[in-house]
Parts: structure tokens; sequence; C-alpha cells
């Protein structure tokens, strides 16, 4: 079952071939994990929505609260008999049927449509995971390469690139030739002490598990925390690199091109991570 504007409907429903998602890309999406019924970081998916919805200038429904989108979260999950396990949600918003590059209004729609995951926590995945650059194509950095929208054109074609040759992930690198995030996250490496990722102005997604990682290495009085341009050179000089997500976690590199790398502070940020969740 997916809920459609606040409607159960069985999940072949079809939308319109009009539908602004499809045809335009016109839409945003938030990825969250729902854990035995409880949303995880749903302050920030939720303000993060909000605040991309205002940057695409759709008009924001005056019951678009907190509270609403989080019971018809949870209404969808019920229909799914999914709230006593742990579940990938996807919120989508659109904006309504008509018009070309122009739209005849701003208003819109929202679908969400719910998967099980095996996980309640975040958990190490320690397994061989290599990575190289997707140098393909580019990321134009820019306030709009931040949101999560249906423009995903690169990640299709980076991952397809990334089966072709044996890889679990590429890194993507923006018009300036910095690498600013994996195909599915953000991108952290670790030299020494010092946690470096790439900044927003960069063109990195703006994403939730990176807010809760910054917030975590900043209380770290161990090491210190950089928001800086990454050059690839960095890479090969890195003891550690790891690719955050809100379904995964962290995620630990093993190898870029002949470089190999150990595990001990994703480690260490997975516990503190999986305290902060137990404790909110």
């Amino acid at each position: 079952m997916i809920n459609f504007n606040g409607t159960l409907l069985e999940n072949n429903t079809i939308l319109s071939t009009e539908n602004r998602g499809y045809a335009y890309g016109d839409a945003l999406f938030e990825t969250i994990k729902v854990v035995h019924g409880k949303i995880l970081f749903w302050e920030d998916h939720y303000f993060r929505l909000m605040a991309s919805m205002r940057i695409m200038r759709m008009e924001i429904p005056m019951n678009f609260t907190m509270e609403y989108l989080e019971d018809q979260i949870q209404e969808t999950l019920n229909a799914n008999t999914l709230s006593n396990g742990s579940s990938r949600v996807k919120l989508q918003v659109h904006r309504n049927d008509g018009g070309l590059y122009t739209p005849n209004t701003n208003d819109i729609s929202f679908v969400i449509s719910v998967k099980p995951v095996s996980e309640d926590f975040y958990l190490l995945n320690d397994a061989f995971y290599e990575v190289d650059l997707f140098k393909d194509y580019y990321v134009s950095p820019s306030l709009l390469s931040t949101l999560k929208t249906n423009n995903k054109a690169l990640n299709v074609v980076g991952s397809i690139y990334a089966k072709e040759n044996g890889l679990n992930n590429c890194l993507l690198l923006n018009t300036n030739k910095h690498v600013v995030e994996a195909l599915n996250g953000n991108v952290f490496l670790v030299k020494g002490t010092t946690i470096k990722t790439a900044p927003l102005s960069d063109g990195c997604l703006k994403g939730v598990m990176r807010t809760q990682l910054l917030n975590i290495i900043k209380a770290l009085p161990e090491y210190e925390l950089v928001e800086d341009a990454i050059s690839p050179f960095e890479i090969q000089k890195a003891d550690e690199m790891f690719i955050t997500n809100v379904i995964t976690g962290i995620q630990p590199v093993s190898k870029y091109r002949k470089k190999v790398f150990g595990n001990a502070v994703s480690k260490l940020l997975l516990q503190k991570l999986n305290v902060k969740i137990r404790l909110t």
C-alpha cells in the first residue's frame, strides 16, 4: 500500500503521464529510516524538505506540519504491517500536473511508500568495499545540487559505471574537480586526528546523516572537523574513508585504486551514532 495525499492505495496505482516529477523531475524526496515506529532524525528530514520546497518555489500546504506528515508515515507503515519492524520510507513531493517547463500551479501532492529493512540499528559492514572516481560527468555546484530531487541522471549513469567496472561505489567530482560525494551518500576522509568532508558550497547533498556526524565529531575533543574542498590526491594520503546515509549509517571504504584503508574511526563514530539514537 502507498499513501497518496492521505489516501491509502494499492501499490500498482498509476500516476498520470502529466505528472511533473515524471515529466520534468519537478519533485523532491526524503529517504527515511523508521525503527519500530520511531522515525529517526525526523526533525532534520522535515526541515530539509520544507527548505527544499521553498527553494523549488513549491506551495507548502497549511496542513504540512511535522505532526501531520508523521501521522501519514505511521498510517502507511500500519497499512503494510511494518509498525513493529524497521523500514525504509520514501516521502516524495511533486508539483501538481499541468504546464510545460512553466507549471500551471505551484500546489503539490505527496506519495509515501515503505519497504522493510533487516537492521534496527546501524551495523559496521567491514566487507571489502572498493570505490573509484566517476569522471564522465560532473556535479555543477549550486543550491540546487544540495537538494534531493528526481534529477538523478548523474547518479544513475555513475551506478551503471560502477557495476560495469566491479566497483561498490563511485566518487563524484564537481566542475572544479573536487570530490563532493559518493553516488549514494556523503564522503568523509580521516588523516591522523583530522576528519574532513566536502562543504555544501562544493555542491554536495545536504545529507541528514552528514548533519548527525558533524555534530558527533564536533563533540569529540580528540578530533578536528574540517569542511573544505577535497582533492582526489588527498584520498591516496588518507588513513580512512567512509560514506554516510540514513539507511546504511556509515559505510567504511576498503580500497581506492591502490590505497587500502582502515576503519577504526568508522567504528568509533558508529558506536556514538547508535548511542545517540537510543537516547533520542
